[in-house]
């Protein structure tokens, strides 16, 4: 008898013992399933446990913030950033109350470029807010969708048609400016004047930070801290007094930087939280890869879910809104998220500081939740009215 038919023989007759052989003949014919998630997806999922989530036991509080956000930033992959901002004023135009001034500083030690701040006339420091735009698949116009742009008919009339779409025909930028807050609003890589980024380019730009040993969502993250510390540093501002705006992705970073950054002092979040298994269910935009890259930093959910992130941000005040309609955000999974945050305020003793309010609309920022949200950053801020 040859090789190969004592092979055959073998193996037909371990078959034949209970069906074990049979059984380990048998082996995966199709790796990825429905919404390119891979075929293994509920057994990964399932080894999730977020070890660096606040629970129970948690007795040093200080303590376990200070390792939530060395882990963060290092996630990121980023260096430290201690550039000077070194802003100079581009253009002003008187708006009644406030000036609206076109700025460029360093964002970092890699990138100098634009950005619009609101600054109230009268006698300072005073509250402020910077503001981080949303994605929306638009890329023509960033800092624009919160702050009404000047000199350039086309670029204005992008921004009215954004604000007519999510905001109520108003810019909340401006709508906060009247109110006595400095606003400050930039571009994030790819958006308004940092042009360049198409939607079908998320995947290959990210990839190439990767390449480059970086990250295009710790990009993100750096550069927002430093917005945030940039603002502080301005004289016309109350440093105890800095808030981190944003809606959407901009709702993300916002809570975000709040966890990274101690130049914000307190933050609100428009329509961007829920657990990482609420947003990894069929058809979720999540799912979609190229809008995630942003809000993606490798391996950060085999330590914190989304939720826990923004946690890292307590005691500070922290008020996040969301949609019942809004079909991005799954409420059940929002609500799972509101929580777990919530427990972590109270641990601080701090329940009274976060605040969450869903809307019955959909995603979007409308006059009423505007003025809410600021009427909100009023009394954190002790702001008299």
């Amino acid at each position: 008898m040859g090789v190969r038919s004592k092979l055959l023989a073998g193996i037909v007759a371990m078959s034949a013992i209970g069906g074990v052989m049979a059984a380990n003949l048998d082996f995966q014919k199709t790796g990825v399933g429905k919404d390119n998630l891979p075929v293994m997806a509920a057994q990964i999922k399932s080894r999730l446990t977020f070890p660096l989530a606040w629970n129970a036991q948690v007795k040093d509080l200080a303590a376990w913030r200070k390792t939530g956000v060395a882990k963060l930033w290092d996630l990121t992959a980023q260096a430290p950033d201690k550039t000077a901002f070194d802003a100079q004023v581009l253009d002003e135009v008187d708006r009644g109350s406030y000036v609206a001034r076109k700025i460029v500083f360093n964002l970092t030690a890699d990138s100098r470029v634009m950005g619009l701040l609101l600054v109230p006339k009268g006698k300072g420091p005073f509250p402020a807010a910077v503001m981080y735009h949303d994605h929306g698949s638009k890329f023509d116009i960033g800092k624009e969708k919160w702050i009404e742009p000047w000199g350039d008919d086309a670029q204005l009339s992008s921004a009215k048609g954004w604000a007519k779409r999510f905001f109520t025909e108003r810019f909340p930028g401006d709508e906060l400016a009247k109110r006595g807050y400095v606003v400050f609003a930039t571009d994030a890589l790819g958006w308004g004047d940092r042009a360049g980024m198409t939607y079908e380019a998320q995947q290959a730009l990210a990839a190439n930070f990767i390449n480059m040993g970086s990250s295009l969502a710790g990009l993100m993250a750096l550069e927002d801290a430093r917005a945030a510390e940039f603002l502080a540093s301005l004289p016309e501002v109350n440093k105890k007094q800095v808030a981190a705006v944003g809606f959407s992705m901009g709702a993300f970073r916002a809570w975000q930087a709040a966890a990274l950054s101690d130049a914000v002092t307190a933050s609100v979040a428009v329509n961007w939280m829920a657990t990482t298994d609420g947003l990894m269910v069929s058809g979720n935009n999540q799912l979609r890869g190229g809008s995630a890259w942003q809000m993606t930093h490798p391996g950060m959910q085999r330590y914190l879910d989304y939720p826990d992130v923004a946690s890292l941000a307590a005691p500070k005040p922290m008020l996040v809104f969301a949609g019942e309609k809004d079909t991005l955000f799954p409420l059940d999974s929002v609500n799972a998220a509101f929580g777990k945050m919530g427990k972590v305020w109270g641990a601080w003793k701090a329940a009274d500081k976060f605040e969450t309010k869903v809307w019955p609309g959909g995603h979007v920022f409308l006059q009423e939740q505007q003025e809410f949200a600021y009427d909100w950053l009023d009394r954190q801020f002790g702001v008299k009215r």
